[in-house]
């Protein structure tokens, strides 16, 4: 074991800092995580809706769904101006976040990001009047607009921001001296920039549209985004994530947040998918989701500390761990893990080594194929990152029953993987205790 740790710490550490260190990673990551609030609303408006249509088709309850009509009304709007926008709220953070990274004035980027964004998706919709199928132009398909265009936003928006960036690093700026404030100075200031990305983005996206003679947002979709999305359900793929995530936090590197902008990328389309098909009272097409590993997998945070901590309450005789269990418990409910990864510690122990990272991947394959062969429902609903475990999985599978019954099965299997290991610190830390009173004496 200490072999392994040692290849993982020269060969994977460097790695996963340095990847830690780069910038528009950074960015990408923060752009997600912008956009959480705009996510859990427009969810939390599905699950309203889902509710009162569940009460009405499953229960009957046909007063009750008439009641709350107003409040379904009110959660469609909600929708619509949330979830419906996802992509173009990304493009603007994204933009955002890239501009704060490299130090340069934020908001004319995050326009910036946008209207590259726009200017790369189709400005046609094809609806049906009368039974036909009809072309409008110099319209926005809405549903580019949605989670569909969130590979289109990445790439244009952050070219287009890349452009702004490199133009104002390179003193491409309108000077003049001015009482203005900051916020109108930095407009002027950053028109030449501004023009210089939006007429590149314009220029590519016109010589694409002529060559092509189709729009880059839905070749995107076609060529890069689908088959990603397809290889992300995959079980190869879903397992390997889980194991680097595990090892990075083994490490002191939040994992969750290193890989960040390969996890949201690859599993967040298929999640907003599941969502907008929830709401919409239709199947939905994807078995595994981002939520996936935090409803199923990281109980209590990455490793499911949640299940140590309770392995530590039952089953050690130690006062100092069952202290610090005590203490974390709390915040790992709440699936905060950083009490007892830095307190017990979890980091660079080789101890838990193996139960944190084998007790995930275990708990990931029974949640995958279980979901794959249809025995509890798919994620479907984000809930938010504090939502305890089980009520978590139960709201975020639409309310299925069963979803219960699996988290408390991958509850107990990764009780009993932490089990011996639990026993083994003890005994190793009445060694230690013992070892050092001895050379005192």
């Amino acid at each position: 074991m200490e072999r392994f740790v040692r290849w993982l710490q020269r060969y994977v550490l460097p790695w996963a800092g340095q990847i830690g260190r780069i910038g528009w990673l950074t960015a990408l990551r923060d752009a997600f995580v912008s956009t959480l609030p705009i996510n859990i609303a427009g969810s939390l408006a599905a699950l309203i809706i889902s509710l009162v249509r569940a009460a009405g088709t499953q229960l009957h309850w046909h007063a009750f769904v008439f009641a709350m009509s107003p409040l379904v009304s009110i959660a469609n709007i909600v929708w619509q101006g949330t979830f419906e926008l996802f992509a173009l709220f990304f493009a603007m953070a994204w933009g955002y976040q890239l501009a704060k990274t490299y130090h340069v004035p934020a908001l004319p980027a995050a326009t910036v990001a946008v209207a590259s964004f726009a200017m790369s998706i189709a400005n046609l919709a094809k609806v049906k009047l009368n039974g036909k199928t009809v072309t409008v132009k110099h319209v926005f398909n809405i549903s580019q607009l949605s989670t569909t265009g969130l590979f289109t936003a990445i790439l244009f928006g952050g070219l287009g921001t890349l452009i702004f960036i490199l133009a104002w690093k390179g003193q491409l700026q309108i000077r003049f001296r001015s009482q203005l404030p900051a916020a109108e100075y930095n407009a002027f200031a950053s028109l030449p920039g501004a023009l210089l990305a939006v007429s590149g983005i314009g220029l590519v996206n016109y010589l694409f549209q002529t060559i092509t003679g189709t729009y880059f947002g839905d070749w995107l979709l076609k060529t890069i985004q689908g088959p990603l999305v397809k290889l992300g359900q995959g079980f190869g793929a879903v397992l390997l994530i889980t194991f680097l995530v595990q090892v990075l936090w083994f490490f002191g590197l939040n994992g969750s947040s290193v890989l960040a902008p390969v996890i949201e990328s690859i599993w967040l389309t298929p999640e907003n998918i599941n969502v907008m098909a929830a709401k919409n009272g239709q199947t939905v097409p994807y078995a595994w989701t981002r939520n996936s590993f935090d409803v199923f997998v990281w109980f209590g945070g990455a490793g499911g500390i949640l299940v140590l901590v309770i392995a530590i309450l039952c089953l050690s005789k130690r006062s100092d761990f069952r202290s610090l269990a005590k203490i974390a418990l709390a915040p790992s409910i709440f699936n905060i893990n950083e009490p007892i990864m830095f307190g017990l510690p979890i980091i660079l122990s080789t101890v838990y080594v193996i139960p944190f990272i084998f007790a995930p991947i275990v708990n990931v394959t029974i949640a995958y194929w279980a979901t794959r062969c249809g025995w509890v429902n798919p994620v479907q609903i984000v809930v938010p990152g504090v939502m305890p475990p089980i009520l978590n999985s139960f709201l975020a599978t639409n309310y299925d029953w069963r979803a219960i019954i699996l988290t408390l099965i991958n509850m107990a299997v990764a009780f009993v993987i932490w089990l011996p290991f639990v026993i083994a610190a003890d005994k190793l830390a009445d060694a230690r205790q013992a070892d050092t009173s001895s050379l005192h004496f």
